[in-house]
C-alpha cells in the first residue's frame, strides 16, 4: 500500500513473506496465490505491498531463467501485489524445524553472501513497479558475534565495498537505484545503532545504510529518538524500517511472569533476551537461558526477541513493546519530512507462538496478517499520511 507523506513523497507499506516458508520459485508463486492475494482481498485494498523473501534456490531459478522472472513479475501484477523491498537476511532454510543460529549464515565474510545480495538487487530492478525507481534490501548485520575474527572483519568490509560498486553499476545500466540496509540485531557484530554508525561511516550513504527493526531496537532498550538522532548526525540513512514488537516482562521475578515467558521458549527461532542494569545491558542468547539457573537478574524488566503480532492484546504479566514501535514510527514518519519510505511489517513467528495464540489454519493466518496491516495503516494515517489509490 502507498501513502502520501505531508512532504509530498510516497511511503510504501508492505508485509514480509518470510512468514510463509518457501525455498523454490514454485513455493513463492504459491505464497502469492494462497496468502498474499487473500490478505489483499481480506483488507479490501486495490494494491498490497509485500516484502518478498527469496531463498537462494528461488533466486538462482530467477537469475538463470528470464522466463521465470517474467512469470513472477506477471503474477505480482495479476494479483495486484507490488514489491519495492526484499528481505535479504535469511539465505535459506528459514522454514526449517530448527533455524536458530543458521539464519546468520553465510555471513558477510563469506563470498556467498555478496553474490546472493547482488543477485537480489539485480532481480529487484526488474520486480519494481514501473513508476518506482528505488528499491531496498535488508540484510544481516555482518555476522553472529562468535567466530568472527579480524580477518572476517576485513573480508566483510571488502564485500560491502564491492557491493557499493555493483549497485553503482546497476543503476547506470538500469536507471534504478537499489539500497541495502544492515539490520542491527542483539548478539550480532552490529548489535546497536552505535555499532552501525561505527561500521558504515566510511561507506556511500546513497547505497548502504541501516534497516531499523523496532523489535531489535526495543530488545536492546534503545531509545528511538536518540538512536535516530545519532544516525542523522552521522549521515547514515534509514533505508527501510521493519515494524515489529518484542516481548516485555515488567516483573520477571514473579512466578506467574516466568511461567508465561517459558511458554515462548520454543525450538525454532532464536529469542535473545536482555535486561538493562546499572552496570549496563546484560543478555542471553535465548529465552531458556534467561530463565535458567544463573540467568538474567530479575530486578529490572526483561525484553525478549520474540515477535508478537502487532495487534496482540496484552494478557497477564507479559506485554509487547508497541510503545517503542509507535515512538520510532513517529520519529521516522511523523515529522515534516519522511526519514524512510519503505516500511515492512515483519512477524514471522506466527507458527512459533504458544498454541493458544497460534492461528488454527490458513484463514486464521490471513486474518491475522490483515489485522496487523490494518493497524499499521491506522498508525500511518494518524501521523498525517494519506492513503493513495
Amino acid at each position: 500500500m502507498r501513502f502520501r507523506h505531508p512532504d509530498g513523497s510516497t511511503v510504501h507499506l508492505a508485509y514480509c513473506t518470510n512468514v510463509h516458508p518457501a525455498e523454490t520459485l514454485e513455493g513463492v508463486l504459491a505464497q502469492l496465490r494462497d496468502h498474499c492475494e487473500p490478505v489483499r482481498i481480506r483488507l479490501g485494498w486495490e494494491r498490497l505491498g509485500i516484502g518478498l523473501w527469496l531463498a537462494r534456490d528461488a533466486v538462482l531459478s530467477l537469475v538463470r531463467d528470464p522466463g521465470a522472472l517474467r512469470l513472477l513479475r506477471a503474477e505480482l501484477r495479476r494479483r495486484r501485489l507490488e514489491v519495492v523491498t526484499l528481505n535479504g537476511f535469511p539465505y535459506e532454510g528459514f522454514g526449517a524445524e530448527k533455524v536458530k543460529f543458521r539464519v546468520y549464515k553465510p555471513d558477510w565474510a563469506e563470498p556467498q553472501r555478496l553474490k546472493y545480495t547482488v543477485d537480489l538487487a539485480r532481480l529487484l530492478t526488474t520486480l519494481l513497479p514501473d513508476d518506482v525507481r528505488e528499491g531496498s534490501i535488508s540484510t544481516l548485520p555482518l555476522a553472529w558475534r562468535t567466530s568472527y575474527s579480524h580477518r572476517s572483519a576485513a573480508a566483510a568490509r571488502r564485500a560491502l565495498s564491492s557491493l557499493v560498486d555493483y549497485l553503482d553499476a546497476m543503476e547506470r545500466s538500469t536507471g534504478r537505484s537499489i539500497r541495502v540496509g544492515l539490520e542491527p540485531e542483539p548478539g550480532c557484530i552490529v548489535e546497536t545503532t552505535a555499532d552501525a554508525i561505527a561500521l558504515l561511516s566510511d561507506f556511500d550513504p546513497f547505497r548502504i545504510g541501516v534497516c531499523v527493526d523496532t523489535c531489535h531496537l526495543a530488545t536492546s532498550f534503545e531509545d528511538p529518538a536518540t538512536a535516530l538522532g545519532e544516525l542523522d548526525t552521522a549521515n547514515i540513512p534509514v533505508v527501510k524500517a521493519q515494524l515489529s514488537t518484542a516481548l516485555h516482562v515488567q516483573e520477571p521475578h514473579i512466578p506467574e511472569a516466568r511461567r508465561a515467558l517459558a511458554a515462548f521458549d520454543e525450538p525454532r527461532f532464536l529469542h535473545q533476551t536482555r535486561v538493562r542494569t546499572e552496570a549496563g545491558l546484560r543478555g542471553t542468547d535465548d529465552v531458556g537461558e534467561a530463565l535458567g539457573l544463573g540467568g538474567l537478574p530479575v530486578t529490572a524488566p526483561w525484553r525478549a526477541h520474540f515477535r508478537l503480532p502487532l495487534h496482540a492484546v496484552s494478557a497477564g504479566p507479559l506485554t509487547s513493546t508497541m510503545p517503542v514501535l509507535k515512538d520510532c514510527l513517529a520519529h521516522l514518519i511523523g515529522g515534516p519530512a519522511a526519514r524512510t519510505h519503505h516500511l515492512e511489517v515483519e512477524t514471522y513467528t506466527w507458527q512459533a507462538l504458544p498454541p493458544s495464540l497460534r492461528p488454527l489454519d490458513r484463514a486464521g493466518l490471513i486474518d491475522g496478517i490483515a489485522a496487523e496491516l490494518a493497524l499499521a495503516h491506522d498508525l500511518l494515517t494518524d501521523l498525517g499520511l494519506k492513503e493513495l489509490p
